[in-house]
């Protein structure tokens, strides 16, 4: 006879973590813009572009031994150790350094497992080296070395937590297609019914078709149907749409201690899950514009970042209108989110001619002129200003004229709230 011995089950402390909620709480480190720490930080100017900012395994653990520390997940014992406090036991000491260090490791791991994350290489400890896992140790000197990139799991994982967290703030919201005032030939009869044409949809409405038949040759067996007695159903039109979502990566947008580029990706993020999920038939790109503009593939936005740049939106309205024209699409629109006067154009010869003092008339007259080709191929512009002052409210306010577009002023809190209900509901407030 065969026997099965079990063990206790001892779980581990990782299991009693919910890692989709701490990857949630990590967000803001993960899609970080430069604009705290590193050695090309300024004060007041931001992360001057030195780097990638510091997306090694160390700093990963740091960030997590943070949100563990501030949700209350460690022992007391732990948080003694951390503090550089002993336990009175030199063994006990290392004990606990040990297991913090295996809970961060652990940690990390889960969520490489889970494919919310990837690391370019192993771990490499130096020959000659115990291995150490306690606090300061080579492991942790190791994991400086390792990089770690978000997957598109992870990336769409934190736009799908922005989204909740954005339509919480925002209330209960019905999800369907962009709405028309216009009627199609569909599956949905909301209309009455209308005489086939050649391309539409053929939806036959049975009775009206019978009717017309019998109308025309009489009651005769069988019924003799022409290609006039066709009639199908309508139903209300559903539009496309092609999106163009333009992010000022200027070095205000990460100026004077606050940071606004990092919400601008989280809301990019949030609008991209929303339009796969719930509106598939449309799309979605993503256009950083600066001293230049170029377009950022939406598996990179989680690692893009402010510079020292100036804001060029025309060269940014020129790149989006040309990627919208390419989009067979009904509905073509132009999210631009900024939070300055734009201080840059692109000239003739290439060079890009530069003015941080006031509205330069050159500037703002190759802005508008930008704003009146969208307006002539059919696309929307819709301004969020992160910004009040009198002079950008006259600029977008001219926007708003040029492309029958509509304008929000609002901040990097609110910014995602205002985004989605545009989308959604197509409300309009317009700048007087």
């Amino acid at each position: 006879m065969k026997y099965t011995t079990y063990s206790k089950c001892i779980p581990e402390q990782v299991d009693a973590l919910n890692l989709e909620d701490l990857l949630e709480e990590l967000s803001d480190f993960l899609l970080q813009s430069g604009f705290a720490g590193g050695p090309w930080s300024h004060p007041f100017w931001g992360d001057l572009g030195g780097g990638d900012g510091d997306r090694s395994l160390g700093s990963l653990k740091q960030a997590i031994l943070q949100k563990l520390i501030e949700s209350g997940k460690l022992t007391p014992e732990m948080l003694q150790v951390l503090r550089g406090d002993t336990t009175g036991d030199t063994a006990r000491d290392a004990e606990v350094q040990q297991q913090l260090a295996d809970l961060l490791d652990q940690i990390v791991q889960r969520l490489i497992d889970d494919g919310y994350l990837t690391t370019e290489q192993l771990p490499q400890l130096p020959d000659g080296y115990e291995k150490i896992m306690g606090v300061g140790g080579e492991a942790q000197s190791a994991a400086q070395h390792v990089k770690f990139n978000l997957t598109e799991k992870g990336i769409d994982f934190l736009g799908y937590r922005a989204l909740r967290h954005l339509l919480g703030s925002i209330g209960k919201s019905s999800f369907g297609n962009h709405d028309t005032p216009h009627l199609a030939t569909g599956v949905e009869a909301d209309a009455v019914s209308k005489t086939y044409e050649y391309g539409d949809t053929l939806n036959v409405d049975v009775n009206a078709t019978l009717c017309n038949a019998m109308a025309r040759s009489g009651l005769q067996v069988p019924i003799d149907i022409d290609y006039q007695d066709l009639m199908v159903h309508q139903a209300e039109y559903r539009s496309s749409a092609a999106t163009v979502l333009m992010l000022d990566c200027s070095h205000s947008m990460i100026l004077y201690g606050e940071d606004r580029f990092t919400p601008a990706k989280k809301v990019a993020l949030a609008l991209t899950h929303l339009i796969r999920t719930q509106f598939p038939g449309d799309s979605i790109r993503v256009v950083a514009f600066h001293d230049s503009a170029e377009e950022i593939p939406l598996a990179k936005l989680a690692r893009a970042q402010v510079g020292p740049y100036h804001t060029n939106t025309a060269e940014g309205l020129k790149l989006s209108r040309r990627i919208l024209l390419a989009q067979k699409k009904d509905m073509r629109q132009i999210i631009m989110i900024t939070d300055g006067k734009p201080s840059a154009v692109t000239l003739s010869d290439g060079r890009v001619y530069i003015n941080s003092m006031g509205l330069d008339p050159h500037i703002i007259k190759e802005t508008y002129r930008e704003v009146a080709s969208c307006k002539r191929a059919g696309i929307m512009i819709n301004t969020f200003m992160l910004a009040r002052e009198r002079a950008l409210v006259e600029f977008v306010k001219r926007v708003c004229e040029i492309a029958k577009g509509k304008a929000y002023f609002t901040d990097s809190v609110t910014l995602g709230q205002y985004i989605l209900m545009d989308f959604m509901k197509r409300k309009t407030r317009r700048v007087s």
